[in-house]
C-alpha cells in the first residue's frame, strides 16, 4: 500500500505538563518512506492551560501540520477520538495519547506491515516483543489480558493487547465504521467492529510502553474497566446489529 500522509490523531483532555513534550517528540519522528505527518488535536474541553500550551508550540513550528479541534463540553476520549477521525485526511491514522506512556519513535514499526501489503489494521501491544516496559499496578496488567481475553473470545481474534493506545487503521476503513462510544469503550467497541469487516488483516507488533502513576495523571481507573467490560458484550454479541 502506498501511504503519503499518515494523520496522527491526540484527545487530550488536562494534559499541559505533557503536550508540549508529545508534539515535540511527534515532530522529532522520521517516518519510513519519507511518509508526511499530520497532527490532529481533540481538545475535550481541558480545564487547564492545555489549549495555550497546543497554541504556543503552533506559533513556535509553524512548518508543522496541526489541525486543531475544540469541544465545547467534555465528552469524554471516544468522542474526542471520532472528531480526530472525522478531520483525518492520511491514508493510515494512528491514535496517539498525549501523555508520555507510549513512544512515537515507534510509528514506523506498525507502519511496517501496512506498507508491506499485509495488514489493514495494526495494533502494537505492550504484552509481546523485548521493547521496555515500566513495571507498575499488577491489577491493571490482570485486568487488561481479562479484557482481551473476553474480546477474543467474541471476536476470534488472537490479541494479546486490544487495550493499547496504539492502533494503526486504513483511514477508509475505519471512517466506515458507526462508533458509538463516547468515553473508554471506544476500544473494544472498535476492536469489534473491524474483527467484523469481510476480509479484513489485522496484525500486532510489540511496543515499548512507559505507563503513568494516578500522582502522574493517570486517568482510567475501575469504572473504565467495567464500562470495557459491558462494550466487549455489547459489541461482540451484537455487532452486527449496531
Amino acid at each position: 500500500m502506498e501511504i503519503k500522509k499518515l494523520s496522527i490523531i491526540i484527545p487530550v483532555f488536562n494534559e499541559q505538563s505533557t503536550i508540549r513534550k508529545i508534539l515535540a517528540r511527534i515532530q522529532a519522528v522520521k517516518l519510513i518512506h519519507n511518509i508526511e505527518k499530520e497532527i490532529v488535536i481533540v481538545n475535550d474541553y481541558a480545564t487547564d492551560q492545555t489549549e495555550e500550551e497546543i497554541f504556543r508550540y503552533q506559533k513556535e513550528n509553524p512548518n508543522l501540520a496541526i489541525k486543531y479541534f475544540r469541544h465545547e463540553v467534555n465528552q469524554g476520549k471516544g468522542a474526542a477520538l471520532h472528531t480526530g477521525i472525522q478531520h483525518a485526511t492520511g491514508e493510515c491514522l494512528i491514535i496517539q495519547d498525549a501523555d508520555l506512556e507510549y513512544n512515537p519513535q515507534e510509528y514506523n514499526l506498525l507502519l511496517q506491515p501496512m506498507i508491506e501489503g499485509f495488514a489493514d489494521v495494526v495494533y502494537g501491544s505492550r504484552f509481546q516483543g523485548g521493547q521496555p516496559h515500566r513495571v507498575l499496578f499488577f491489577w491493571h496488567t490482570v485486568g487488561n489480558k481479562l479484557l482481551t481475553f473476553l474480546s477474543n473470545l467474541l471476536t476470534n481474534l488472537n490479541l494479546t493487547d486490544m487495550e493499547t493506545c496504539y492502533k494503526l487503521f486504513k483511514t477508509t476503513i475505519i471512517k466506515k465504521l458507526t462508533l458509538k462510544e463516547k468515553r473508554f469503550g471506544f476500544e473494544p467497541e472498535v476492536t469489534s467492529k473491524v474483527a467484523n469487516v469481510p476480509g479484513i488483516k489485522i496484525y500486532e507488533v510489540g511496543i515499548s510502553y512507559y505507563g503513568r502513576t494516578y500522582q502522574e495523571g493517570k486517568k482510567i481507573n475501575w469504572k473504565d474497566g467495567l464500562n470495557a467490560l459491558y462494550c466487549i458484550f455489547k459489541y461482540g454479541l451484537f455487532a452486527k446489529e449496531e
